[in-house]
């Protein structure tokens, strides 16, 4: 559709899509604006700037829902500057081009930067002797995961492992976790973060555990969490390290003795 502007003589030109996951979009000549107005949140998608932009044409794209992993391509000859990583619903980002030098600048809208905090699908643990979080965007420096009265059916302490294209890694885990009550105990890592250094029966977990990324050429991460049991008076901290052999993209919360079922609460992730 277009829409010419009295005022000032200009065309301004959209285009409305109703887009799926993994879609690949180049902007038409004359295009200045993309609207997504997908059916929920899209994993992925590629979208490409016009052939033959004129110098200080503005693109924006907007979307109605989150669109995770977003890829910014220039098209031949052109390059971009602060490529966007995902779309934020209603929360448009804009470049404008330079001719002199075939590049998009970031424009408006925080273009190039994720959102603060993207919020997995919560999951609830009555179930299984693992729970994963797969399909983890390259981007994520930071991730955050929430227990809410999680529970299993032995006295196994509830472990947190990482992974990568690779698989769960399950050996290589360095540092320790303290569990506070009565009798204050401290067990060094070995096989993954452990959330609470506890082998009480009918543990009810509540708390969280951060994972943050060291040295992204390393794929190196750090640990650092509390998780305070609601069945009894005592709380868990728990630090240490793992380097992984490529970026980490899943992680697996299950058990150190890894047979316990999972049956009460709910667990879920923040990415950043």
């Amino acid at each position: 559709m277009a829409k010419l502007d009295g005022t000032n003589g200009l065309i301004q030109q959209y285009d409305y899509q109703v887009l799926t996951t993994a879609f690949s979009y180049t902007f038409a000549a004359g295009t200045q604006t993309l609207i997504i107005d997908p059916a929920g949140t899209l994993a992925t998608g590629t979208v490409t700037m016009p052939a033959a932009p004129a110098d200080g044409m503005v693109i924006t794209i907007q979307s109605s829902q989150q669109i995770t992993a977003l890829t910014l391509n220039g098209n031949t000859g052109q390059t971009i500057v602060g490529t966007a990583v995902q779309i934020v619903p209603n929360q448009p980002l804009s470049w404008v081009y330079r001719l002199a030098n075939t590049t998009w600048y970031p424009f408006a809208g925080g273009a190039g930067r994720a959102s603060p905090l993207v919020s997995g699908t919560a999951v609830a643990s009555t179930s299984g002797v693992s729970i994963d979080f797969t399909s983890i965007p390259s981007w994520v420096k930071r991730i955050t995961l929430m227990f809410q009265g999680v529970g299993t059916t032995g006295t196994s302490k509830v472990l947190i492992q990482l992974g990568d294209s690779g698989g769960i890694e399950t050996s290589g885990y360095l540092g320790s976790v303290a569990f506070a009550d009565s009798n204050e105990v401290a067990t060094n890592l070995s096989s993954g973060f452990i959330s609470d250094n506890s082998t009480n029966a009918a543990g009810v977990r509540h708390g969280v555990i951060i994972i943050s990324q060291v040295d992204a050429a390393a794929f190196s991460y750090a640990c650092f969490g509390n998780i305070g049991r609601s069945d009894l008076a005592a709380v868990s901290v728990v630090g240490g390290s793992k380097a992984l052999s490529a970026v980490l993209d899943r992680v697996r919360i299950t058990t150190v003795g890894g047979t316990e079922t999972f049956d009460a609460g709910t667990i879920n992730v923040l990415y950043e």
